[in-house]
């Protein structure tokens, strides 16, 4: 198995994620913005603590040129879980608060791929997994930044898909929902944190560009 980063590890699906890379044999790097302790998590799973903001190429390429010095090789899966949420009616979203939540989910994504790729390419390969929501699928009331954020990333992941394939590195996301579908319970963070794991699974390899809805039916992917 390779090393993964798994950014906005720090809690929620981040930190699942992180978990069960782990044990299914990666060597796995957790990212979070510097005040979040990651050193419980990083020790638990036998990984690496990778503290950074991932809004700003210079910090990205520093967070990889450390971790990679630390881990002596390069890395071969990228999970882009960082996310900022915030709600509001239009009329009183903040322009400020808006541009936060893009710039961390779709901002983040494109700066960490765009910072892996030499040394996925390198190796000879790697898989990027970006983690969305049913609101970039399917738009939310109140929740304008979240959807347009997620709705670019689920785009990034149909772009990057194209564009790097010829490298070998396999660009795919997750968009779970974060309420009871017309199967049940909205899916848990274990659940998020298999389909992620199964993307990144080597063995997994004509896969590209493609969104895993976890909605239970509810929102349905289109081409």
């Amino acid at each position: 198995m390779a090393l993964a980063l798994v950014t906005g590890a720090g809690g929620g699906y981040g930190t699942a994620i992180a978990r069960r890379l782990a044990a299914d044999g990666h060597r796995v790097a957790v990212n979070d913005l510097p005040d979040v302790d990651l050193r419980g998590l990083a020790a638990e799973i036998g990984g690496f603590a990778a503290p950074g903001d991932v809004t700003h190429p210079d910090g990205v390429h520093a967070i990889l040129d450390r971790l990679e010095r630390a881990a002596g090789e390069h890395v071969g899966v990228l999970v882009a879980a960082a996310a900022r949420r915030t709600t509001a009616p239009l009329p009183k979203h903040d322009l400020d608060d808006w541009w936060h939540v893009v710039d961390t989910a779709l901002g983040g994504a494109f700066a960490c791929a765009q910072a892996v790729l030499p040394g996925m390419a390198e190796r000879g390969g790697g898989r990027i997994v970006l983690l969305a929501s049913e609101a970039g699928m399917a738009g939310r009331a109140d929740a304008t930044a979240c959807s347009a954020a997620h709705a670019g990333v689920i785009a990034l992941a149909k772009s990057l898909g194209r564009e790097l394939a010829p490298f070998g590195v396999a660009v795919n996301a997750v968009a779970p929902a974060d309420e009871p579908t017309p199967l049940g319970p909205a899916p848990t963070a274990a659940e998020v944190a298999a389909s992620v794991a199964f993307l990144a699974d080597p063995r997994v390899p004509t896969m590209v560009g493609q969104t895993l809805n976890l909605t239970g039916g509810r929102t349905r992917a289109r081409a």
